[in-house]
């Protein structure tokens, strides 16, 4: 016990390498830009000040982001997804076949509609819970994460439903941060190069500043595309390379709500939220709204379907931002009336 204790007090502390690094990175980017450039470089007040205003406003967006994605405690599966007492008794006695039918009859209260490979219940051994929609168990965290994106190693910390925002805006103010940089520095850097201003102390920093800034533009520039790709489409990077599984089968777009619907998930509806890295997303990262498939006429005259199957009488769940009505195009997009903050929709019993 005792050396697995230590050996995973070390790994905690090593974790930490690359969280020092970035900042490390970032003190000397900022000791650089603004004592180096603009104070001794500049000769210009209007531009030296002009310069300095915009670049602290990145600087301190970057900032707060950085640290709120670090620090943003993860969301958890809530004690309604553990099995009860009776049942989890059950579940250690059986073999896996009747663990299954054991697991079925419990995730029919709750709002869980995606499967294993196989279409067996998602169920968590070493949490001991059953894993809500798009939970995933981090082993580097030692943790069932809602809405697991993946665990990032520069923010010592997973990226999930409770800290998704503050990572994507964590990329887009690192991006805007070093391109202001690289954009302010060029002209002093070809001076430099050129020998058109004299050697000093602040030609390494200029020089070393412009090409640090550019090499990390080009590398967050292209994971801010791929995260702004996955918000509107309203997957994670897991399911971006797993289609998530329902009873229906694997469906890429199960999540989908339409380019709109999927940045508000993230974002939330007020859009003057959007760009502070200030908690606005959508829904308690246990149950999502999943869009509408194979719907047509017949099967309509049959019930709401919900994951390709239509609606029986069985258990009621609320699912927060439901639809009274959605029409499915096939290019993913829905067109939504009469929406209702909260409506109550049956679900098929599997029992």
């Amino acid at each position: 016990m005792a050396p697995h204790y230590v050996l995973r007090c070390c790994q905690r502390s090593l974790a930490w390498i690359p969280v020092i690094f970035i900042n490390l990175v970032v003190g000397w980017s900022y000791y650089a830009y603004v004592v180096e450039l603009c104070i001794f470089t500049i000769p210009n007040n209007a531009e030296k000040i002009s310069y300095l205003v915009v670049f602290h406003l990145f600087f301190i967006m970057f900032i707060w982001s950085y640290w709120k994605t670090i620090c943003s405690r993860l969301a958890n599966p809530s004690k309604e997804f553990c099995l009860p007492k009776v049942e989890k008794e059950q579940y250690e006695k059986e073999d896996p076949d009747t663990q299954q039918e054991v697991l079925k009859k419990v995730v029919v209260g709750l709002p869980v509609y995606t499967r294993t490979g196989t279409g067996a219940v998602r169920y968590c051994d070493h949490c001991q819970v059953i894993k809500p929609d798009r939970c995933h168990h981090c082993s580097t965290c030692d943790m069932c994460v809602l809405k697991m994106d993946h665990h990032c190693p520069w923010v010592n910390n997973c990226v999930g439903f409770s800290n998704y925002k503050f990572f994507v805006l964590f990329l887009a103010y690192s991006m805007l941060y070093c391109v202001f940089i690289a954009a302010t520095v060029l002209q002093y850097f070809i001076k430099f190069w050129t020998n058109q201003l004299p050697d000093t102390h602040a030609k390494f920093h200029v020089l070393f500043l412009f090409f640090v800034a550019a090499i990390f533009f080009i590398s967050i520039l292209s994971l801010f595309s791929y995260h702004l790709w996955l918000v509107g489409k309203n997957r994670t990077t897991i399911e971006a390379f797993r289609a998530p599984v329902f009873r229906n089968g694997p469906d890429k777009n199960g999540f989908s709500l339409g380019f709109s619907r999927n940045m508000a998930e993230v974002f939330g509806d007020q859009k003057k939220y959007w760009m502070f890295p200030i908690y606005s997303s959508h829904g308690d990262g246990h149950s999502f709204v999943t869009r509408l498939v194979n719907l047509d006429p017949e099967q309509m005259a049959g019930g709401l379907q919900i994951n390709g199957k239509s609606s029986v009488e069985g258990p009621a769940s609320t699912l927060g931002n439901n639809i009274n009505h959605i029409e499915d195009h096939q290019d993913g997009s829905f067109d939504k009336t009469d929406v209702a903050e909260t409506v109550t929709v049956t679900i098929e019993s599997e029992s």
